[in-house]
């Protein structure tokens, strides 16, 4: 398993991981704001890739003015789920923000479907808006102190 960063040539393998993960785990309109995202903003996201394959992928995106990150657009293969990638993936960016910039907290903004993978990694639920994603798709808005190893 190695994880990179994101290239152009990568984008429709990183879209069937969205569309194998919907509407279990995203709703259908998802996939435009990640195509979208990849187009304009995809500086700082990253694909975990397995004999050749793209099996996982997510971004960071900095707020210096808050002093802090976000985790973003976590997608992992199904047939990988449940494996660890998705820890390292995570693992694996807090890194990159303590590389990168002075920020003193991580978020990730999920749902009620993925929150508890999340809580293991360290965050905390700080509030939860129901169907903000969708209908019956609730945001979980979670943070870290970067200070936790």
């Amino acid at each position: 398993m190695m994880i990179r960063a994101y290239q152009p040539t990568d984008k429709e393998a990183v879209l069937q991981l969205i569309r194998l993960n919907t509407p279990e785990y995203f709703a259908p309109a998802e996939e435009a704001e990640l195509s979208l995202y990849l187009d304009e903003d995809s500086r700082y996201y990253f694909v975990v890739e397995e004999d050749g394959k793209i099996i996982g992928a997510g971004g960071i995106n900095f707020f210096p003015e808050e002093s802090l990150a976000r985790i973003s657009r976590d997608l992992i293969h199904p047939d990988h789920q449940g494996r660890g990638i998705g820890g390292k993936l995570t693992q694996f960016r807090i890194a990159e923000i303590k590389k990168r910039t002075p920020v003193t907290e991580v978020q990730v903004r999920t749902s009620q479907l993925v929150y508890k993978f999340y809580e293991k990694q360290g965050f905390e639920v700080q509030n939860i808006v129901k169907d903000f994603w969708a209908p019956d798709y609730h945001l979980y808005d979670m943070r870290r102190s970067l200070q936790q190893t």
